[in-house]
């Protein structure tokens, strides 16, 4: 029987400088402090479910550079006790971010260098053969070798997470927020291969060309609703998770659906976002490994990112599994 759950996707090294408020283009701004940890959607799913102390077993997959940097991620996912059969180590160096978050807003904004990530190919992945359970992927839109077309399939990435699945894995997906015209030609291939298809609601809107916000930015839960709907319509096999600032909506191909507000609606407290999604998506992971139901699933994903937002790097503070379930039975 599969157990487990592998990431693979993007590995990279994170700098996050913290400023007061982000400037408008040509004025300057102060650095208050700075940060600097791994991050990427691999690690930061892996390092999340790592830190909940669980014993499920977890495999690392992705390339990354020999550099000191791809030394120290893996020093630290073999400290962490992932298999690190998948990990591949390339000529280009390993992937990096500049993160600047706003300390007055809670919002983020990433300058990205694709580094080895930009090699891992659907060879790479299929290589990867290992008795998880789950196959988690991500990001898509920026995995290169993944994003280009095929010429059945629509996208590498459909073709590869066809494969997966043909090898009897629950394929998982995460996209990145990005503001271009390649979202939907990239994304809606791979949808009729996904099994579970956990996204925020930009990410969500922009497969579905619209907005999930109204004009003066309040979320509208009816257009979310909407959105996974039209996802499943479009392919997603099992379940669809969006997730926002204000809480998160889960809707399975059966029709179970399931809205959660925040824990933390005020936005009180929150050090930074950084990684506050792929926390999400863990616990998301986790509940849907474990065969929990929808709403329990929602509350361990909420209750991941919720402490996530206290943290100042992606992953450093995540919280253990009996944090969580203490976190939830006080709280909901």
């Amino acid at each position: 029987m599969r157990k487990g759950i592998i990431s693979a996707g993007n590995w990279l090294l994170d700098t996050v400088k913290f400023i007061k408020t982000y400037p408008a283009a040509g004025n300057l701004v102060t650095i208050e402090k700075l940060s600097v940890g791994f991050g990427g959607c691999a690690h930061n799913v892996l390092a999340d479910l790592a830190r909940m102390k669980t014993n499920l077993p977890l495999y690392a997959g992705g390339c990354i550079g020999n550099d000191a940097a791809g030394n120290s991620i893996m020093e630290k996912i073999t400290n962490l006790g992932m298999d690190t059969s998948g990990m591949y180590r390339t000529e280009l160096p390993t992937a990096y971010t500049d993160v600047m978050a706003d300390m007055t807003h809670g919002t983020r904004t990433f300058f990205h260098y694709r580094g080895a990530n930009a090699l891992l190919s659907g060879e790479h992945i299929l290589k990867m053969d290992v008795p998880a359970k789950i196959f988690h992927l991500g990001y898509l839109l920026l995995l290169d070798k993944l994003d280009e077309a095929d010429a059945t399939y629509g996208t590498k990435a459909a073709r590869v997470l066809h494969g997966l699945q043909q090898k009897g894995y629950l394929t998982s997906v995460d996209v990145v927020s990005e503001e271009s015209d390649r979202f939907r030609k990239i994304v809606l291939p791979s949808l009729p291969y996904i099994d579970y298809f956990i996204v925020n609601e930009v990410e969500a809107g922009a497969c579905c060309a619209t907005s999930l916000r109204d004009d003066q930015g309040k979320i509208e839960l009816d257009k979310v609703k909407e959105a996974a709907k039209a996802l499943l319509e479009k392919g997603v096999g099992k379940v669809c998770a969006i997730h926002f600032p204000e809480g998160g909506f889960v809707l399975s191909k059966t029709g179970e659906a399931c809205f959660e507000p925040s824990m933390n609606q005020s936005g009180e407290g929150v050090v930074s976002s950084v990684g506050a999604g792929d926390a999400f998506c863990a616990g998301m992971l986790y509940g849907l490994h474990e065969e929990m139901s929808l709403r329990d699933a929602l509350r361990v994903a909420g209750t991941s990112a919720f402490f996530n937002l206290k943290s100042p790097t992606s992953t450093d503070d995540a919280p253990e599994w009996t944090t969580i379930k203490n976190f939830i039975k006080n709280n909901y």
